[in-house]
């Protein structure tokens, strides 16, 4: 699992409009909220995705850019941005490479059985590519306003 102050691991991979997005794109110039969720279009993942879109703009006033990961293709991250006028990115990590090097790819119990799957996570990532934050197994009601007062606590220290 990755620890705060640790160098972000980098990725490129593609967005929801199939461009190449990489942790680099962002380096010196934005802090990014890099989140973790097991599927698009589910209760948990809905509400999350609502939250950090309702809190978009607070967002960007604060140089920070909050980008969405799960295992689902771009025609369906395309698809749950639309149904619910999404305003995060969201990246299709179909390879499950970025979800391992995060360590977010875990196992989970669920009514007895477990599998392998995202284990809801949340990486606060500063300007110059350090981990600020990082958080496993995050609930979804309220987290996006919890992430919003630790990126405002990173503005104040800088």
């Amino acid at each position: 699992m990755l620890k705060t102050q640790q160098t972000a691991p980098n990725f490129t991979t593609v967005n929801e409009n199939n461009e190449t997005i990489s942790l680099n794109d962002f380096k010196n110039r934005k802090n990014i909220v890099l989140y973790f969720y097991p599927k698009d279009d589910t209760s948990g993942c809905t509400i999350e995705a609502n939250q950090f879109s309702a809190l978009s703009n607070e967002f960007a006033a604060l140089d920070t850019i909050v980008i969405g990961v799960s295992k689902d293709d771009c025609a369906s991250h395309q698809a749950f941005i639309n149904k619910f006028k999404l305003k995060v990115m969201l990246l299709a990590d179909t390879s499950g490479e970025l979800c391992e090097a995060y360590g977010v790819w875990q196992e989970k119990e669920k009514n007895g059985e477990k599998k392998m799957g995202i284990v809801r996570s949340t990486f606060i990532i500063d300007k110059q590519g350090i981990i600020v934050d990082a958080e496993y197994g995050v609930n979804a009601e309220g987290h996006a306003q919890a992430v919003l007062g630790k990126v405002k606590q990173i503005g104040s220290s800088s």
